[in-house]
């Protein structure tokens, strides 16, 4: 693999996904900032250049091929997003609230950031589920009526708009974990902390991951190539 340095950093990990745990070691955002190029993403993270492109570059060819969009329909992408994403949040999200809630309750006083991280990842499910029906309810069927057009009859201007606001909203929800991630020391319990709070941000970890591969299918996948059907 040969690491361009003006990528962007969405399109290096829409070529190949294993590329993002690399993004995530050095705590460039590859989702809802996915659109600067891998040189910019580097010296705004104080990062090497030449380390990331190095270990960019490393990624082998394996066995199981990387995840990849690009060669399915926008319908099957949307369906994916639905049944691995939306019902990972609307299935986890509450589980993970209550030993939130719960931790915040029992290590409290020793440890008050908790309280924040509780109020945080409440307001993000609330938003989150807002966000998923406004997606469900108006730009997914737009975006599926518009891959079923073959004459270019769908209106740009219907879709822009729904594209921007939901772009804009990962962009708070990735400012929102990134600051739960720094409350939490990146998701590592005090040598005091329970069995649920172990658990708790172990949950909380992995609920970043899923929802940066969430954002990074929609922000750099679903909605250019949606963009590009309602063009021609």
């Amino acid at each position: 693999m040969i690491i361009a340095t003006k990528t962007k950093v969405g399109k290096i990990v829409s070529d190949d996904y294993r590329t993002a745990r690399i993004f995530s070691k050095y705590g460039i955002d590859f989702c809802c900032k996915g659109g600067i190029s891998l040189e910019e993403a580097c010296k705004t993270n104080q990062v090497q250049l030449e380390t990331v492109v190095q270990e960019l570059q490393s990624v082998e060819q394996s066995a199981v091929p990387a995840e990849s969009w690009r060669s399915v329909d926008l319908a099957q992408l949307i369906d994916h997003i639905l049944d691995k994403h939306h019902r990972y949040i609307n299935e986890t999200g509450p589980t993970l609230l209550s030993y939130l809630l719960k931790i915040s309750q029992v290590h409290g006083e020793r440890h008050p950031e908790l309280h924040q991280v509780y109020q945080l990842f409440n307001g993000s499910l609330q938003e989150l589920a807002m966000h998923m029906k406004k997606e469900e309810l108006i730009l997914f069927p737009l975006i599926r009526k518009a891959e079923k057009s073959s004459g270019g009859q769908l209106d740009l201007q219907a879709v822009l708009g729904p594209i921007a606001q939901m772009e804009a909203e990962h962009s708070l929800e990735g400012d929102r974990f990134r600051e739960i991630s720094r409350l939490t020391h990146a998701y590592s319990p005090p040598a005091d902390g329970c069995q649920t709070y172990r658990v708790a941000f172990q949950m909380l970890a992995e609920f970043e991951a899923d929802l940066h591969r969430h954002i990074h299918l929609e922000n750099n996948v679903l909605f250019p190539t949606a963009l590009l059907k309602f063009q021609n």
